[in-house]
């Protein structure tokens, strides 16, 4: 099955990053998008931590962690105040966009909408590409997610994204690092 265009976005408002996030600025880099709502359990005892491992330890890798906080339930009591404190009392550093009201009433936000998302915690994996290639509900397996990411960097590697930097060739030294010369490496 060939992985389809991951859909679009909907927000209103973007916390801890100084301009909106689309999945157009981010190509070129893998993305792990973290769907919570701060008054569901799973997301604040298990999924944003995990989130919050994946930022800090794929840090210096091509991959971007963002939150998604898609509110379905206890719409008054989850507003934009609230999300801002949450974030600070659990010292959530990663990006987090709200996701925007459904339309007409609908009580399933947009973006939750538009990925099918069947409720919180929801990990998205986005390869380099802007594809949707995997989407969990509930709590997903550390030692799987950190395969899954992997195999999406090496991929990403693998078939660079035109006009997106890519770490140093071998034999040359820059800021993502030094390669070792292709002269030096083992027959």
């Amino acid at each position: 099955m060939t992985p389809r265009p991951a859909p679009a976005w909907r927000t209103t408002d973007w916390l801890n990053t100084p301009e909106p996030l689309t999945l157009e600025r981010l190509r070129g880099k893998v993305i792990l998008l973290h769907a919570f709502q701060m008054l569901c359990p799973g997301c604040v005892a298990r999924g944003i931590p995990q989130a919050q491992r994946v930022a800090e330890l794929f840090a210096g890798a091509p991959l971007v962690v963002v939150g998604l906080h898609t509110v379905f339930e206890h719409h008054e009591a989850m507003k934009l105040e609230s999300l801002r404190a949450f974030l600070h009392e659990y010292r959530v550093k990663f990006p987090v966009g709200v996701d925007a009201p459904g339309e007409g009433g609908d009580p399933i936000p947009r973006t939750m909408r538009a990925y099918a998302m069947q409720g919180t915690p929801t990990t998205v994996l986005i390869d380099a590409q802007g594809r949707l290639r995997r989407q969990v509900f509930g709590m997903h397996d550390d030692l799987l997610l950190g395969a899954e990411l992997q195999t999406l960097l090496l991929e990403a590697q693998a078939a660079p994204v035109s006009g997106v930097q890519r770490p140093a060739t071998p034999g040359t030294c820059d800021d993502t690092g030094c390669a070792v010369p292709t002269e030096a490496a083992p027959d």
